[in-house]
């Protein structure tokens, strides 16, 4: 699948990293992961104390697919506003969801403090302004239903938002306890994690066929050789879809850029920020002192024409940013355009299919990848481990709305 194109920052990050070998023989184990980007390397987290025999192949390199391309805000509120979920799954469902993924910061967090070279992880607050007159409206709806269920949030207004930000929006809401992170460096360093303590990690080896078998899956690498696992989880990232497509998911493009390195005393707290408009623009900063602007998002997943579009939406999102800090001149160094995939419900899905036993189909899609990741992750976990989960309903892609559709 061709992922994305343009000039790409995270992987300048990395100073140095592990290389693991290509599978070159014919395997056993008790889980293989498929995919070692940041959503098969955040299952694996949930699964480094299981005591589990756990294989993990990844086509590329690691870290070289979608991962690469991650910009790394760590939101509990998604594209899909609260009050939109509390109509589709009913209010209860709709709050659950939403605090597990405010859970799953926390355990990014704690996933980070315990991996030998720092991953980035900050906490920030994020802004979220009323891009115009319906978006005040939906933050209102918002901030009702955020403090109502016991979130952290504060309702500023204009005045508030220009004393501190320094441009003008009518209201925002200002959720506290987000995150940034480096999504690269935190999957390489889950990985190597995870074969510090036993999991068998292969590169470049590319999964092309399987065969269903009795209590058991059998999967084939692209130069002949073979995993036999009890238990398969496929968390390959957009290209799970390779494996089973299903009705409830689509693949649209995005766009985002990275400027050089600037002096950012002009930006509150370093502030996550993101508006109300569908699609929406989407700024953070970086370790280094540059600035990610994202967003743009168009309706097509046809690489050629995602990719024509590369230089206008470069351009554009220099204005979006100019129109928040028409007093700030900025560089672009790196520029990319990128797959992106969602849900039509607005929750991230689990698969698990009658005609593919024992394997579980990540599908952690949608503007908070990293945060479903870990959503998901803890879900498959407990599911390997203990045989159940009291939140795998709720994601499962046999999930029902509240009008039981």
């Amino acid at each position: 699948m061709d992922l994305q194109s343009g000039k790409f920052y995270w992987p300048n990050t990395i100073n140095k990293k592990a290389n693991y070998a290509a599978l070159d023989e014919n395997i056993e184990c008790d889980v293989l992961i498929i995919g070692c980007g940041s959503s098969g390397a955040q299952c694996a987290y949930y699964l480094f104390d299981s005591g589990l025999d756990i294989v993990m192949v990844d086509g590329r390199n690691i870290g070289e697919g979608s991962t690469a391309t991650n910009t790394a805000l760590l939101q509990y509120l998604g594209e899909k506003y609260y009050f939109e979920l509390l109509h589709t799954f009913g209010e209860d469902k709709a709050t659950t969801h939403i605090k597990l993924c405010e859970q799953a910061i926390t355990d990014i967090e704690k996933a980070s403090q315990g991996l030998y070279k720092n991953a980035e992880f900050k906490r920030r607050d994020s802004l979220y302004s009323a891009s115009n007159e319906e978006g005040i409206e939906i933050l209102h709806k918002e901030f009702y239903l955020l403090k109502k269920h016991g979130f952290n949030v504060e309702m500023w207004d204009r005045s508030k938002i220009k004393n501190h930000f320094h441009f003008e929006r009518d209201y925002a809401l200002l959720v506290k306890d987000d995150a940034e992170i480096n999504p690269v460096l935190f999957t390489y360093e889950l990985i190597k994690q995870a074969a510090q303590k036993g999991f068998r990690v292969y590169e470049n080896t590319k999964i092309i066929r399987h065969l269903i078998e009795e209590n058991q899956v059998t999967f084939f690498s692209d130069k002949g050789h073979s995993i036999r696992a009890k238990k398969v989880i496929v968390a390959a990232g957009y290209e799970t879809l390779d494996f089973r497509k299903h009705k409830n998911l689509a693949l649209e493009s995005t766009y985002s850029i990275v400027t050089e390195p600037l002096d950012l005393s002009f930006w509150y707290n370093r502030t996550l920020l993101w508006e109300t408009k569908r699609p929406y623009i989407y700024m953070r900063t970086t370790e280094d002192n540059r600035i990610i602007i994202g967003g743009l998002d168009e309706k097509t997943n046809i690489p050629e024409e995602r990719d024509n579009q590369l230089i206008s939406k470069k351009n554009q999102l220099i204005e979006e940013f100019n129109q928040f800090f028409p007093n700030v001149p900025i560089q672009v160094e790196y520029y990319l355009a990128a797959l992106y995939g969602g849900t039509t419900d607005g929750l991230p899905m689990i698969g698990l299919y009658e005609d593919l036993p024992n394997i579980y189909h990540v599908y952690a899609y949608g503007d908070n990848g990293m945060v479903y990741n870990m959503v998901l992750g803890k879900i498959i976990g407990d599911l390997l481990t203990k045989g159940t989960s009291e939140n795998s309903r709720l994601y499962l892609q046999t999930r029902k709305s509240k009008n039981g559709k």
